[in-house]
């Protein structure tokens, strides 16, 4: 007997009920379009989180070891970046200063918190899409770099460069200018971006002590093993530092939106629920067909069918509607994705891999709502019928 025939029976009878199988595509199609918006809000979140590190050049990291996220870092003495320099294997030991301060909208003058990056923008620890033709201009006093990812609360600054050049904004209670833009993007931890020279970072935050650093990026020489660099800087340097590679630190960004915060297991607890309620709704649909096709399905065991054939029935009415309902689910998704990503500016992209792991979870879902309602089948009795 050939495998197609119990799907297309499945087909026939779920093409029998129009308003039934149009139902069961929509709960299909909703939980497709709930999963694929919680796994995509969850991977915007560390994406954008992990931005900042992401954009950092060096080999190997200090960070003070009770940092849990880089946008409210602990300090520690500047020393330590000079101290690494007794390690042969590093070249360049960059600090980089980051605070948050106060942004006056140039355009109607609200205020907003603004994260500040301070480093030494000839270093090449960190680039930031822009970065290179600006480094010139950063070098003056009280100049600075512009996120233009940055949410709009901020104001409409890109376009105002692009229309008049310089333009003299407000920060804390400092007069700056903005030279340019650069490309670094919004967080859930920072709204916006501001990017300066490290002289202009000490002139901006006069109250913080300048011998205190959030970061520092190492450059190792050409041909240096990292690894074994990171346990001679370990060795080297007292516990008030942890020495990490720039996986690692990306990976400590991470984990700290991904288990110390809630967010991460709302996302995954709404993509749950998203699957819990399509499980529901198709077998709601499965049940129902079984229960109205009882005696076709108790005809077909008197003919000889086996009760194998009549769960292969059931599960193929599972599969075409699992792929029924994904195909409109990933295209309205995708839709959704360029309308969330315009009105949040948070890097929502639709990839391969995110889709074939929604395909496997929609296909797994509609799977076991068919194994819950073959349970009516046993009430398909042949001696029922006469």
């Amino acid at each position: 007997m050939s495998p197609f025939l119990p799907v297309r029976l499945a087909w026939r009878q779920l093409r029998a009920e129009r308003a039934r199988l149009f139902s069961a595509i929509a709960g299909v199609m909703f939980a497709c379009v709930l999963v694929f918006m919680q796994l995509g809000f969850r991977s915007a979140l560390f994406d954008s989180a992990t931005a900042l590190p992401q954009a950092l050049q060096g080999e190997l990291f200090l960070v003070h070891p009770l940092t849990t996220a880089l946008f409210r870092p602990e300090s520690f003495p500047r020393v330590r970046a000079y101290q690494t320099l007794a390690v042969p294997e590093v070249a360049l030991a960059v600090p980089i200063y980051m605070m948050q301060s106060i942004w006056r909208n140039p355009v109607n003058g609200s205020h907003r918190a603004i994260q500040l990056i301070g480093f030494d923008t000839e270093a090449g620890a960190v680039s930031f899409p822009g970065l290179t033709e600006l480094i010139p201009a950063l070098k003056r006093p009280y100049t600075i770099a512009f996120d233009w990812k940055s949410r709009p609360e901020f104001g409409p600054v890109a376009a105002m460069i692009a229309a008049n050049g310089p333009l003299h904004v407000q920060i804390g209670n400092r007069d700056v200018e903005i030279v340019g833009t650069v490309a670094l993007g919004a967080s859930f931890g920072a709204d916006g971006n501001a990017v300066m020279s490290e002289t202009n970072f000490r002139r901006l935050a006069s109250k913080r002590d300048p011998s205190n650093i959030d970061l520092v990026a190492l450059r190792l020489r050409p041909g240096a093993d990292p690894i074994a660099a990171q346990r001679a800087l370990t060795a080297l340097l007292p516990g008030d530092v942890k020495v990490v590679t720039h996986d690692q630190l990306v990976a400590w960004e991470r984990n700290y939106w991904e288990t110390a915060t809630p967010i991460g297991f709302i996302f995954a607890f709404g993509s749950l629920m998203g699957l819990i309620v399509g499980m529901v709704i198709v077998y709601q649909i499965l049940f129902a067909d079984i229960a109205s096709h009882l005696a076709e399905y108790a005809t077909l065991k008197a003919m000889g069918f086996s009760p194998g054939y009549l769960r292969l029935v059931v599960m193929g009415a599972s599969a075409i509607l699992a792929g029924l309902g994904f195909i409109p689910g990933i295209l309205a998704s995708a839709g959704l994705y360029d309308v969330v990503a315009k009105a949040t500016l948070l890097p929502l992209r639709m990839d391969a891999t995110r889709g074939a792991m929604v395909l496997a979870l929609i296909f797994g879902m509609c799977a076991f709502a068919g194994l819950l309602a073959m349970r009516k089948l046993r009430d398909a009795d042949p001696a029922d019928m006469f």
